[in-house]
This record gives structure tokens, sequence and C-alpha cells, in this order.
């Protein structure tokens, strides 16, 4: 599992997503559920590890599922497991569900427990963020004709 080629800012490395899955404690079964919500929603998309836990893409960086025990640095800075949206700046946030921290661009949201997880709501934002990732693709398609 640990590898050479480990980033300064973490003390893992994972090959693949089978091997990021082994290495989790009690986080488990809320990744597990959080990459079943998106398949569901979203049976397309690309899964791929990126600074050691995955991240989802459709025209771009759409996702990422980052248990607090997959260190960036040297101490844990929350608990449970963080669902960030790459773009969740451009999502509605009315009732604030989603935290923007001190992030610029990304939002997300943390669960300590399955019983966290408002299901129909979570998925609606999953339906929302892929709205917003087809938009890059139109964006991109007109650029390229002028």
């Amino acid at each position: 599992m640990n590898n050479p080629k480990t980033n300064k800012m973490q003390s893992v490395s994972f090959r693949n997503v089978e091997e990021f899955l082994d290495y989790l404690p009690e986080e488990l079964k809320i990744v597990l559920t959080l990459r079943q919500l998106i398949f569901e929603c979203i049976p397309t998309i690309t899964e791929k590890l990126s600074f050691n836990v995955p991240f989802y893409f459709g025209n771009k960086s759409m996702f990422f599922i980052w248990p607090a025990s997959i260190l960036w640095g040297k101490k844990k800075s929350y608990e449970g497991v963080r669902f960030g949206f790459s773009y969740g700046v451009l999502m509605q946030n009315e009732e604030n569900y989603l935290d923007l921290g001190d992030r610029k661009q990304v939002a997300y949201k943390d669960f300590k427990s399955l019983s966290e997880i408002d299901f129909d709501y979570f998925k609606a934002l999953i339906f929302e963020a892929f709205e917003i990732d087809k938009e890059f693709k139109k964006t991109k398609n007109a650029d390229s004709k002028r």
C-alpha cells in the first residue's frame, strides 16, 4: 500500500480505489453509500484516485469523497467523511446545507454517520452538480466554434 511515491502532505499512497477502500476503518459504510448514490444518479461518471481519495469526473471534476482518516498534512481537521462538490459555489445552497469553509469554489458536507445522509436531498444535489457539469461541455463547444 505505502510506496516511495507518497506525497509530502500524506503518509499513505494507494494504487487504486480498491486499496483505498481496504484501508478505511469505520468510515467504510459511509464511503460505500456515497459512492453508490453517485453511480445510481450518474452511471456514466468516471472514478479516479487523486490525492489518495476517489474523485468523480464528467466534463470536469464533479465530486470527491474524503474520509478524515486520509490525512492532508499531519492531523485530522474534521471527523467522518467529507463529500465535496468541486464547483459547489455554483450550486443553489439556500438552506446552507453545504459548507464553503474558507474555499472559493468547493462546497462540502461532512457525515459522521449514515443516519445524517438525507438521501433524497443529496441525490438532488448530485443531479444539480451534473447539470452544472453539462454546462461546461456546452461552454467548451461554444468556445471551439469561435
